[in-house]
């Protein structure tokens, strides 16, 4: 659990009291490979950090072809967050594509606890802006504006990730067939 204390630390200091607040309802779970965490039309009820492995968060098209948003590597928070704040059917599947070791902490839990606890709530703002805004916003402008092979040439700024993505999921994270992918690699002589 002190992976996920530090990392909550380098966006804003617990004290440790609201350290030991936050531990107290977090629990460890070890999701096989291709394991279904949350399930598209549930209810989120969890947060998710990432200790070991790779999370998918991933929509499903009519004909039954994931489409991946993102990837959660070591170190990163995951949830279906507006199927949290909103209490709706989450939209998004996550998945984890390796055998992963992850934190899970209730959402009803942890919302209490940002309400007694001023510095988690600093953690939280400081996460949300640095991740749903800063981190976010450049994305959302990419899908629009730039080619496919243009944000392959900034997925390869990330190899390690990379190595671990089957063809497909890198094909539906840019928004191009496996065979459009196999294209744009060869063209860039890959």
């Amino acid at each position: 659990m002190d992976q996920l204390i530090e990392k909550i630390n380098s966006y804003h200091p617990l004290s440790a009291d609201t350290a030991n607040a936050l531990l107290g309802i977090c629990f460890t779970r070890v999701f096989k490979k291709n394991e279904i965490i949350l399930q598209a039309g549930d209810v989120a009820r969890y947060y998710y950090f990432v200790k070991s492995g790779l999370l998918g968060y991933y929509s499903t098209d009519e004909d039954g072809n994931d489409i991946y948003k993102l990837f959660f590597e070591e170190n990163s928070f995951c949830a279906s967050t507006s199927s949290i704040i909103e209490g709706t059917p989450s939209i998004f599947s996550i998945a984890s594509l390796e055998d992963s070791e992850v934190i899970l902490y209730p959402a009803d839990k942890f919302r209490k606890l940002i309400i007694e606890c001023h510095d988690l709530a600093l953690f939280h703002i400081a996460y949300l802006e640095k991740n749903w805004v800063v981190k976010k916003e450049p994305l959302e402008i990419t899908l629009k504006s730039e080619t496919a092979k243009q944000r392959y040439l900034t997925l390869l700024e990330n190899p390690k990730l990379l190595q671990r993505l089957k063809q497909h999921q890198i094909a539906s994270y840019l928004g191009v067939t496996p065979t459009q992918l196999s294209r744009i690699r060869k063209e860039l002589n890959f």
